[in-house]
């Protein structure tokens, strides 16, 4: 349930703009339904939840939307759990930064350009994994024993923005991803190819095995060791004292 009392609600006021709204926002729930074969059995009837959305228009309040958003699901041995949210927001000016980061991750999305390369150990055998890599450059520093194809951009229909959607679109054929933490972690792990990095792995495998977490541990320590080093030298320039003499053995 939401009020508001800018043109934003005038305009939902109207039989035909509110119907567009209520659309868009119950095709959110559609998306989990579809996403989730298991829990809802997708095409038969009633098997989705109960999805009811209202929008009042309320000069009074101006800017100052109200919203209500109440969940209820079910729970262990057919329990009822609830909950309940009220949020007092102003309207535009939560809106205003989303249009910019919409516009400013759409220009660099134009920047990126990514070709498919082919890794192997052996030089003799191209048989390797497939993998990409993103160039913002138009110049790539690369180490594979050969590339497949050119540089190509993304597909036009955007879905990196979806983390800034309500109701994303995806090319078709391809699954549609409403889980708000994946699309930001996708938008990240872009960025960390753009710049060189692999992409970000919650395994965290090195930190839950043991040979693993050994190596991690004595390459911090040295990681450690070097910085304290470098920032003792640099302490020692600015107090005008020459770093640490070596004797000729050293």
């Amino acid at each position: 349930y939401n009020h508001l009392g800018n043109n934003d609600g005038k305009n939902l006021s109207a039989p035909e703009q509110f119907r567009s709204k209520e659309i868009s926002k119950s095709n959110v729930v559609d998306d989990m339904v579809d996403s989730n074969q298991l829990l809802y059995k997708g095409g038969v009837a009633g098997s989705g939840p109960d999805h009811v959305v209202v929008i009042k228009y309320v000069p009074y309040v101006g800017d100052s939307k109200r919203a209500l958003d109440e969940y209820t699901s079910e729970i262990f041995m057919g329990g009822k759990n609830t909950i309940v949210m009220h949020n007092t927001c102003e309207d535009s000016l939560l809106a205003a930064p989303i249009i910019l980061d919409l516009v400013i991750l759409c220009e660099i999305c134009e920047r990126i350009s990514i070709r498919k390369l082919h890794f192997s150990n052996d030089t003799t055998n191209n048989a390797g994994n497939d993998t990409t890599i993103a160039n913002t450059n138009g110049v790539s520093a690369l180490a594979a024993s050969g590339v497949v194809g050119g540089f190509e951009r993304f597909h036009p229909i955007l879905s990196i923005l979806s983390y800034l959607l309500k109701a994303p679109m995806v090319p078709g054929g391809t699954p549609v991803v409403n889980a708000l933490a994946s699309q930001r972690q996708c938008i990240v792990n872009v960025f960390r190819a753009c710049v060189g990095l692999p992409p970000d792995d919650c395994m965290l495998l090195e930190h839950r095995i043991p040979s693993l977490i050994q190596s991690c541990v004595t390459t911090a320590a040295l990681h450690r060791d070097r910085i304290k080093r470098a920032e003792e030298n640099d302490a020692s320039k600015d107090a005008g004292i020459d770093g640490p003499k070596r004797s000729k053995k050293q």
